[in-house]
């Protein structure tokens, strides 16, 4: 789950959650949708992290002044239905890049759900933010263990030591590995990775370190290749 308790210093105001998926998995679980039907091994999503979304916490912090049939529209998923949005080309293409779910509208419906918690400055500034932290994910020793370990088995204890490696001692605490078993195999599907705001430019490391210590029930798990497993008649 996304959702974050608040006790002690930690204030819930200034907590977020990126969850950052990893493609081919998920294309496993939803095999039918246009991002996972067009993908194809030398796509970027292929070994490189996905942008599912940035997510102020708590986790029913969402909606912030949205009309009333704006999240009717969202909460059935009629995402293409919602309003285009504002982005320069430069956050367009890369977020086009780094979210294949573009494709299926998801990132209308992030912003609807989920930015517009996040900024009142609008969408540029939401996902200005999500690539930039996506960026640094994908230049990452977490990326190159997910990239090193394709159709093996990769501990979760494994994913936080190069949380570790790459972002400073203690950030591997602050990620939560998310598994789902498709047929015989239980794939990484999503990191869950605890944030704390600050003023100015977001960057991973300080973000971070500020972020709420999360557990995992997953220990682990194959990291997928791209291309769907057939399935059993």
């Amino acid at each position: 789950m996304a959702w974050l308790a608040f006790s002690g210093n930690v204030s819930a105001s200034n907590q977020l959650v990126l969850a950052a998926s990893w493609q081919p998995a998920f294309c496993e679980t939803r095999p039918g949708v246009r991002e996972c039907r067009s993908q194809t091994s030398d796509r970027f999503d292929a070994d490189h992290f996905a942008l599912h979304g940035l997510w102020p916490q708590p986790r029913n912090k969402a909606y912030c002044s949205v009309s009333p049939g704006l999240v009717r529209a969202d909460k059935k998923r009629h995402w293409h239905a919602l309003p285009k949005l504002k982005l320069s080309s430069a956050i367009r293409q890369e977020l086009e890049r780094v979210m294949p779910g573009v494709a299926s509208g998801l990132h209308r419906h992030e912003w609807v759900k989920h930015g517009s918690c996040y900024t009142s400055k609008g969408a540029e500034h939401y996902f200005r933010d999500s690539v930039a932290l996506m960026r640094a994910l994908n230049t990452s020793r977490v990326r190159s263990l997910f990239k090193a370990s394709l159709g093996k088995r990769v501990t979760t204890a494994a994913v936080r030591r190069a949380f570790d490696t790459s972002f400073g001692r203690g950030a591997g605490k602050r990620v939560r590995v998310q598994c789902k078993r498709v047929g015989a195999r239980k794939l990484i599907t999503e990191l869950h990775i605890a944030l704390a705001r600050s003023r100015g430019e977001i960057r991973f490391a300080e973000a971070i370190a500020g972020g709420r210590k999360l557990t995992s029930r997953c220990d682990g798990g194959i990291v997928d290749m791209a291309g769907l497993t057939p399935r059993k008649r």
